[in-house]
């Protein structure tokens, strides 16, 4: 079911100058950074990129998903990492995304790591959104 105004508990508010090639920032001034094509895109590379910040809260979201889902689960994720690889390549529509999730959970074993990680992509709100949208694979 859909998100409606009235159930939001947070907004966060980022402006783009010079789109892919500028400046982002938020309106708290928490986040202001440069933005750059990376170079395999015909860019300098100097700043971040689009795709290093969805990156970022993919992963950051996804680690809250795998919490939740781990207490429900009684499992133990202290010390675990995600990692999330963001890729942006051509397609008939002219560009898609695809992205790879990874988690790092050192104290369960691969069966219930794996297990958790399914979970955690069922109730992540990045996976939720991106869902029929995007290749988002496990692994």
């Amino acid at each position: 079911m859909p998100l409606t105004e009235s159930d939001v508990l947070y907004t966060a508010v980022a402006t783009a100058e010079n789109g892919r090639d500028g400046r982002v920032a938020t309106d708290d001034g928490r986040l202001d950074v440069v933005v750059n094509p990376p170079v395999e895109m015909g860019g300098s590379g100097a700043g971040t990129n689009p795709e290093q910040l969805f990156a970022a809260g993919y992963s950051a979201c996804f680690q809250g998903a795998l919490a939740v889902v781990a207490r429900q689960e009684g499992a133990d994720v202290s010390g675990s990492t995600v990692t999330a690889r963001v890729g942006i390549g051509r397609n008939e529509e002219g560009f898609g995304l695809l992205v790879r999730i990874s988690a790092d959970i050192p104290g369960v074993d691969a069966e219930t790591a794996a297990a958790l990680v399914k979970k955690a992509h069922e109730v992540c709100p990045y996976s939720r959104a991106t869902r029929g949208n995007i290749t988002v694979t496990l692994g």
